[in-house]
């Protein structure tokens, strides 16, 4: 069996390809990532991502101790309370996290763009952008070669497509693999954290993940990201000494745009939204999301109306429809350009990162000798697939991202509205219940293969 490496392809510099390109520079194995984006900051904006133990797990696992110690610095503060609250403010449930004291078992807030900046971090020989994947071919010494808008071409032993939803290399390789609409929008806004606006949120929504649960169907969500540096990107006096010296010395500390800020993002069924929704930004977005909460505390309000215009973004959620298992290749998919899912679950990027992880334990593998590629591709897809669609249906059926849940049905949602707020208000309340809640939410959030 031989031993020579493979080179891998990655297309897309997301966040499980770009882990993905660590783990295998780590292992000595060659790699390359090809991005359409000509910019680390192009494509991007900074909302927040939860990373549970599952996707912190994968991180320290392929990204070099320092780096690690990096993505842990960079995380904003990490939420204290998981709240429900209702569109006029008024508590429904909270429930205590565990505190941040563990580095992987924990939940932690990032912001995409600073995610982005820590993972390309000493990869200027790795990434390349510009680089607008066309199509591939497979050829008959095993090899495989991805061609690019530009006319330029790269080959390798493995293309592997991180290229997200809408990936051009899924579309050539798995045609019967789609996504679809589910049914709902969300609008995203994010406003400065600023002395005023944060005397809008009571002290649990501050230190907290809150679910709101809105009359009429209309569901949102909110977040308050606080970072160690301030707003002209100096690090903040209360820093710990440890975080400070990893911080001065990251170079994307000083490329990063990231500073503390309020998300709030709101989603109901595609019908509750102007037609032509997903063309309209800047402030006529931001003025459909007060159009739809006009029921809202005026806090929230507020918060929506002091808004980054240049924030505001639609989104037309997706899901991936379950693919039949297929005939491993030279070619294999990670993240969401094979198992899109909902918002429902929050599992998205861990769930990617979970994927990268397995990937590379497999191809080192390969590189070993203990298995041949083709062996190493199949076994990672053979785990893969059963989990990450296995994600795909529970994020759809959780937390109205479905555009059929009851909560957007005229009378029914009335009824549904009642039931989740019950739910969870008897779940906070009732001691075994709160333990258990909060201790599936890690369960869930934290496994592994």
């Amino acid at each position: 069996m031989s031993t020579r490496a493979p080179h891998v392809l990655i297309i897309g510099a997301g966040t499980g390809g770009l882990c993905l390109a660590h783990g295998l520079r780590q292992a000595g194995i060659s790699v390359a990532v090809y991005e359409r984006y000509r910019t680390s900051t192009d494509g991007l904006l900074g909302y927040r991502v939860g990373i549970g133990p599952t996707g912190s797990r994968a991180l320290r696992e392929c990204l070099p101790p320092r780096l690690f110690a990096t993505y842990l610095a960079t995380c904003a503060r990490s939420p204290r309370w998981f709240n429900v609250i209702t569109q006029r403010m008024r508590q429904t449930a909270s429930f205590e996290l565990r505190p941040d004291t563990h580095p992987v078992d924990t939940e932690r807030s990032v912001a995409r763009m600073t995610l982005r900046h820590v993972l390309l971090t000493d990869m200027d020989d790795v990434v390349h952008f510009g680089k607008t994947f066309t199509r591939y071919d497979q050829r008959d010494d095993g090899s495989v070669t991805a061609h690019f808008a530009d006319g330029s071409s790269a080959t390798g032993d493995l293309l592997v497509a991180a290229d997200g939803t809408h990936s051009a290399v899924r579309r050539q390789y798995l045609p019967q693999a789609v996504t679809r609409d589910a049914g709902t929008i969300n609008i995203a806004t994010r406003i400065p954290l600023t002395a005023h606006t944060r005397s809008l949120l009571p002290e649990r929504l501050q230190r907290g993940i809150s679910l709101i649960f809105g009359v009429g169907g209309m569901m949102g969500v909110l977040h308050v990201m606080e970072f160690k540096w301030d707003a002209d990107g100096r690090l903040k006096p209360d820093v710990a000494e440890a975080d400070a010296a990893i911080l001065s010395t990251w170079p994307g500390l000083a490329q990063d745009p990231t500073r503390d800020n309020i998300n709030l993002i709101i989603w109901s069924a595609a019908r509750r939204f102007p037609p032509d929704v997903m063309q309209r930004r800047g402030e006529d977005l931001v003025q459909v999301a007060l159009d739809l909460t006009g029921n809202w505390h005026p806090h929230l309000r507020e918060l929506f109306a002091r808004s980054d215009p240049d924030s505001a973004l639609p989104i037309r959620v997706s899901t991936s429809e379950p693919v039949p298992p297929w005939k491993s290749s030279t070619v294999t998919l990670l993240g969401d350009a094979i198992h899109t899912m909902t918002p429902g679950r929050g599992v998205g990027a861990n769930t990617a990162l979970r994927d990268a992880a397995l990937l590379c334990r497999q191809l080192r593998l390969a590189a070993a000798g203990d298995k041949t590629l083709l062996q190493a591709v199949a076994d990672y897809e053979t785990a893969m697939v059963p989990y990450g669609f296995a994600r795909v249906a529970d994020s759809l059926n959780r937390s109205g991202t479905n555009g059929e849940d009851r909560m957007y049905k005229p009378v029914v949602g009335r009824l549904a509205l009642l039931g989740a707020r019950g739910y969870f208000g008897v779940t906070s309340r009732v001691p075994p219940l709160r333990r258990k809640f909060v201790d599936d939410f890690y369960t869930y959030r934290g496994e592994e293969d």
